[in-house]
Formats: structure tokens, sequence, C-alpha cells
């Protein structure tokens, strides 16, 4: 582990900055859509389901940029493309605000979009592997600790928000902090050099592991476990809640069982940091996965009640916390460092298509057919992706 002074000092300082500007990234464009765009319907005359389209619109273009977004990270650096990004979420948040035509509100996503996709986990992670080379693995798990309490920060702030100045002067607000924080910190704080990418951590004289081209079956699987996976998270952060709420549990109960989600994510993160430096990031997925089907069997045979519900929200969270690792690592480890944002960018650009699609699907089931049938189909997708990793086999 670097000393404190690399923190500030060193190239450890790429995980200060992101640390904070993933919270800010999160916090203002991801996390605040649940809570903003009932109003925004509301007062512009839109259906819900025209307003939570344009969200989906805008993961849908992030997932289209996102291997473009990961090459320019490669030839430029974070601290260009994650500037851009910060800013043009100002401007997309903006945008929104003064989007009073379904044209223009579409067109307002499709920039929240580009800037997401240049903002989150993603462009960070791919970021941390320029500056980190192969030795990014650990800065990476890092990065996750503060990223996991955004939404544990974002909606309590973004409900006293909407109290206080409505959900336009909210997006203000939140334009005001990506433009005049987040912008100034990647552009100015964050290193601007890049690693050799058969660099290895400081003390370490093992050689660098085998790894294989990121071309063929194997990356072919590793794209389809992880957007496969991808359809979970989404399809649950939009309607898990609502389901257990249908279910007869109560509303304040509910509200308690989703706070746990957060802090399970973040346990699980500072689990793998602690213990699991040695396992492959190939076997850390696994774990999660098979975690996230235990959890759909236990709520298939024990049925929906508090306890049931809580108990699936701990190991959700402590599932997709590794998850969340996992995408950062296990290309490093498996395709190796050069090309990383590029590489994670191929990656990113399924996981966030799947993403857009995953409410609008999840809504069609529980509506059509049930709420079980719909988290048979979550707990499919879990499947499918278990299916992918359990095939991908280690470079020897």
């Amino acid at each position: 582990m670097p000393k404190a002074r690399d923190f500030i000092l060193g190239s450890w300082r790429a995980v200060s900055v992101l640390g904070v500007t993933e919270i800010l990234a999160w916090g203002t464009l991801f996390y605040p859509p649940v809570l903003t765009i009932p109003l925004i319907a509301a007062e512009r005359g839109w259906s819900l389901s025209f307003a939570m389209g344009g969200l989906s619109i805008g993961l849908l273009c992030a997932g289209l940029i996102s291997p473009m977004v990961g090459r320019m990270i490669d030839h430029h650096g974070g601290h260009v493309v994650m500037t851009c990004g910060s800013l043009a979420g100002a401007a997309g948040l903006l945008a929104l605000v003064h989007a009073t035509h379904p044209v223009t509100y579409v067109l307002a996503w499709m920039v929240t979009g580009a800037a997401m996709a240049a903002s989150l986990y993603d462009s960070a992670f791919a970021t941390l592997g320029r500056i980190f080379g192969a030795a990014a693995r650990r800065p990476i798990t890092v990065l996750t600790f503060p990223g996991g309490l955004a939404s544990t920060v974002s909606w309590p702030m973004t409900h006293v928000l909407i109290g206080a100045v409505g959900w336009s002067g909210t997006y203000l607000v939140y334009a005001f902090v990506l433009a005049f924080v987040a912008a100034p910190l990647h552009a100015l704080a964050l290193p601007r050099h890049r690693a050799d990418p058969q660099a290895r951590p400081q003390g370490t004289s093992t050689p660098p592991p085998t790894t294989v081209p990121a071309r063929g079956w194997i990356f072919a699987l590793v794209v389809a476990g992880f957007a496969a996976y991808a359809f979970i998270p989404s399809a649950l952060s939009a309607h898990l809640l609502a389901i257990f709420k249908r279910s007869g549990i109560d509303p304040a109960v509910v509200v308690t069982i989703g706070a746990l989600f957060g802090p399970a994510q973040v346990t699980a993160r500072l689990c793998e940091f602690a213990f699991g430096g040695n396992a492959h990031p190939l076997a850390i997925v696994r774990t999660a996965l098979t975690m996230t089907l235990c959890a759909f069997v236990l709520l298939a045979i024990a049925g929906m009640s508090a306890p049931v519900a809580a108990a699936f929200s701990i190991m959700f969270g402590l599932s997709n916390g590794l998850i969340t690792i996992g995408r950062g690592t296990l290309p490093l480890a498996l395709f190796g460092a050069a090309g990383y944002g590029r590489l994670v960018g191929r990656i990113a650009g399924p996981w966030m298509v799947m993403q857009s699609m995953a409410p609008l699907v999840m809504a069609f089931i529980a509506e059509r057919v049930s709420d079980a049938a719909a988290l048979g189909l979550a707990a499919s997708f879990a499947l499918v992706a278990l299916a992918c990793f359990l095939t991908v086999r280690r470079p020897v």
C-alpha cells in the first residue's frame, strides 16, 4: 500500500482525484433521474415512459461512444477526456432544465449520456490503466470504495435540493458542481504521464502474468458475460423496491432494505482489497455471480418477506461490489495493459447498451406477466453471465 504522501504528490493522486470526481459524476448524472424524471414528466405534461425513455436513449448513446472514449483516453489521457466529460455533463444538465420540447429533451439526454461515457467508472478505470499500467489492479480496487457510496450521498442530497429549489434548481446546482469542481480537478490535478504497460507494483519481483490477445472467443465471452450481468443492476435499481412494495412489505421498511445495498458493496470491496490480492479476478467474478444466483434462489424458495428481501439486498450488494472491481481488473489480467483504455471502452459499450434496455424490458415483463417472471428473467441473465465466465479459461 502506498504512503499517504503518494495520494497527494505521487501517481496515487489519481485515485484521490477520481475518488472525489466519481462521487460527483455518479451523484449528479446517474442517480438523480429516479427522483427527478417523474417531476420532469409531470411539469412538462409528458408520460413517465417517454421521460424515462430519454434516460434510456442517453445510456444507449453512452454505450455507442464508449469505445471511442477509451481510445481517446489511451491517446490523450484522462485529464483531457474526463475534463470534457464533466463539461459535457454540465451542458447536458443545463439543456435538460431548458428542454421544453420532446426533441430537445431527447437531445439533452444524448449529451448527458455522452458525458456519462466520459465520466463514470469505465473512463476512470481507463485513466488508471494509462497511469499505472499492469500495476493498476490495486488503484482500481481502491477507487471503487468511495464510488460505492455515491448513491448514499446523492439520493438524500437530491431529495433535499428538490425540496428547496425544485428539480430544475437541483440540476443547475449539479451543473455548477461538474463545471467548476469536477472539471478543474480532472484538468489540473490528474497525473498526465503514461506508464509502461508492463510496469509491475513496486517491490514485486514476480514476472508479468501471461495474457491473451483481446480478440476471439475469450474476448467475446468476457464482453457477453459483462453485458448479460449489466441487465441485472440496471433492471433492479429501477424496479426492485417497487416489487418489494407490491409484495406487501411496508414502504418504510422497503426504503431501509434499499439502503443496505450501498454499504454491502463497499464491504465486499474492502474484503477483496484486504484478502483477495492473490485471487485471480476471474475467480472473483465467478464467486460474485454465484452469489447473485443464490440471492435469486433465496427469493424463489423462501418467498417475499422483509428479512428475505433484506438478505437479498445485502447479497446483491456484495456481489455487485465485486463485479464492479472485476470490470476493471479482469480485462487487465486476461488481456494486459497495452491499449487498456480502448479495451475497457469495447467492453463498456455493450454493458451500457444493455443497461439502457433493462428497465424497459423489466417493466414490460412485470406488467404483462408478473413480478416473479421479471425476477426470473433477471436471474436468467445472471446464469448466462456465469456460464460465460465459467467457459473462459485463464491463460497459462
